[in-house]
C-alpha cells in the first residue's frame, strides 16, 4: 500500500534565517505550510516564534553555535541533546506518510543526527548547501592560501593538508568530527542528496557518495527587480553580503579604489566599522530587506561577489543577473563559468587588486559591453535558478518518489529520472 505525503519535518541548525542554508530551510517549511501542509521544523537555537505564528510546529534545543560556548568542540562531535531531540520527536509523531528532510547540522546538530535518523532513512532526504558532507572543513579549500584542494577527506594527504583557518589543532577537530560523520551518515548508501549546483557532483561523489544519488536542484531567486536594470546607465559598484573576509568586502572596496568607481555595500558584519573608517568615500548601507536592496540596485552598474573561497552558488549573483546587473565573481565560484557562458559575468581573481580593478574600470568605460552583458544576465540566465515556487514543487516531487521508492525500490526514479537508492539502504 503507498503513503500519501503526509507531514514535512525540516531538520536545520538553526530556525532563524541568518545565512543561506538557514534562510532556505526556514523558506521552505513556510512554503510548504502556506500550500497547507502539515509542517514540523528540529532546530539547534531556541525557536523563532514567528514559525509558529505559521504555523509551523518547531521543537528547539535552545543551544547556541558550537563555537564560543563551553562545551561546543565536544558537542560538535556528537551532540547527544540534538540525538535525543530527534528521536524523541520520531518516536511521538511519526507517521509512514513523514518525510525528512535535513539541510545543515554542523553549527550545532553534529553527526548525531545521522544516528538519531536512521529508523526513517528511508523517507530521508539531504540538501548540500555546502561540502560537509564530504570534506572535514566544508568547502574543498585550504582556507590559509584559497586554493581547492585535490584530496579525497581523510585520506593521508587531506590529514596532512594545513586547510583549516584556525590552524592545526581545529583541522584534527574536524577531522575527528568527520570520522564519526562518515560512521553514522554511512555515504556509500546515502539517502538523495540535492546539491545546489550540477558542478558539486564530482566533490560530493569523492567522498564515496554514489552518483546516482546526488540530484542537482537549483536555488530558488527572487530577483533584484523584474524589469531589466539598465545598468549602462548607472556608475556604481554593489556589494550585497556579509562584511567579513570570507565574502571579501575589503576586496571590493580596494578595487573600486583604484578603478575610481563608487561602492555601496549592503550587509554588516565584523568588519564593517574598520572598512567604513578605511573607505570614508565608500556608502554603507547595513542589512537591509529584500525591497529596499531592489531599490539599491536599480542604481548600480555591476555587481560584485569577490569571495574569497569557493562558492557553491551564490545566490546574491543570479538575484542580481536575473534584474540584468552584470556580474564579476572569481572562477572559484560554481556559477561563474555559467554566467561567464551567458555572457552576463566576468570571472577574475579578487585577491589580485589590480586585474579586479582593471576589470572594473573597464566596464565603467564601456557602456556598449555594460549594456550587453546585462542584456544577456536578463535574458540568457533563467535556466540558473528556480522560482520559489518551482523549488517547492521540485521538493513536492522528490518526497514524493523518495515515498515511492518505499513501495518499489528498484523502480522508483527521481524527478530527474535518475534511480533513488533502495528504501532503508
Amino acid at each position: 500500500m503507498s503513503h500519501a505525503l503526509g507531514r514535512i519535518v525540516v531538520i536545520n541548525d538553526l530556525s532563524h534565517p541568518m545565512g543561506g542554508a538557514s534562510a532556505l530551510a526556514v523558506s521552505s517549511a513556510r512554503r510548504f505550510a502556506e500550500r497547507g501542509y502539515h509542517v514540523a521544523m528540529l532546530a539547534g537555537d531556541v525557536p523563532d516564534p514567528a514559525l509558529a505564528e505559521a504555523g509551523i510546529a518547531v521543537t528547539g534545543l535552545g543551544q547556541a553555535r558550537l563555537l564560543g560556548r563551553a562545551g561546543g568542540l565536544l558537542d560538535g562531535l556528537w551532540n547527544r541533546a540534538a540525538a535525543r531531540m530527534v528521536r524523541k520527536w520520531i518516536a511521538e509523531n511519526d507517521t509512514p506518510g513523514t518525510v525528512y528532510h535535513l539541510h545543515g547540522w554542523s553549527q550545532i546538530l553534529s553527526p548525531s543526527v545521522f544516528a538519531a535518523l536512521a529508523p526513517v532513512r528511508g523517507r530521508l532526504v539531504i540538501s548540500a548547501h555546502d561540502f560537509f558532507l564530504a570534506c572535514p572543513n566544508g568547502a574543498f579549500t585550504n582556507f590559509a592560501t584559497g586554493v581547492p584542494c585535490p584530496h579525497t577527506a581523510l585520506s593521508r594527504a587531506c590529514l596532512a593538508e594545513a586547510c583549516d583557518r584556525r590552524g592545526h589543532a581545529h583541522k584534527a577537530w574536524r577531522v575527528a568530527r568527520h570520522a564519526v560523520q562518515r560512521f553514522a551518515y554511512r555515504p556509500q548508501s546515502s539517502p538523495p542528496v540535492l546539491a545546489i549546483h550540477a558542478a558539486m557532483r564530482p566533490l560530493l561523489a569523492r567522498a564515496g557518495i554514489p552518483p546516482e544519488a546526488i540530484h542537482p536542484l537549483p536555488n530558488p531567486v527572487t530577483p533584484f527587480s523584474e524589469m531589466r536594470i539598465t545598468a549602462e546607465r548607472n556608475r556604481e559598484v554593489l556589494f550585497v553580503g556579509r562584511i567579513e573576509a570570507t565574502k571579501g568586502a575589503d576586496l571590493a572596496l580596494a578595487a573600486a579604489r583604484r578603478a575610481g568607481m563608487p561602492i555601496r555595500l549592503v550587509g554588516d558584519g565584523a568588519d564593517r566599522a574598520r572598512l567604513a573608517a578605511e573607505y570614508p568615500e565608500a556608502l554603507f548601507a547595513g542589512r537591509l530587506p529584500p525591497a529596499a536592496i531592489g531599490a539599491l540596485a536599480a542604481s548600480a552598474r555591476v555587481l560584485v561577489m569577490p569571495s574569497r573561497y569557493p562558492e557553491p552558488y551564490g545566490l546574491v549573483a543570479m538575484e542580481a543577473a536575473l534584474a540584468g546587473l552584470p556580474v564579476v565573481l572569481p572562477p572559484s565560484a560554481l556559477l561563474a563559468a555559467d554566467l561567464v557562458a551567458a555572457g552576463a559575468g566576468v570571472a577574475v581573481d579578487p585577491r589580485d587588486t589590480a586585474r579586479f580593478a582593471a576589470v572594473l574600470a573597464g566596464l565603467a568605460k564601456d557602456d556598449a559591453r555594460v549594456e550587453a552583458m546585462s542584456r544577456a544576465a536578463f535574458t540568457a540566465t533563467r535556466h540558473l535558478a528556480l522560482s520559489p515556487a518551482e523549488w517547492i514543487d521540485q521538493l513536492l516531487a522528490h518526497y514524493a518518489a523518495r515515498l515511492a521508492a518505499l513501495q518499489a525500490p528498484v523502480a522508483a526514479r527521481s524527478p530527474s529520472g535518475s534511480k533513488l537508492i533502495a528504501a532503508g539502504a
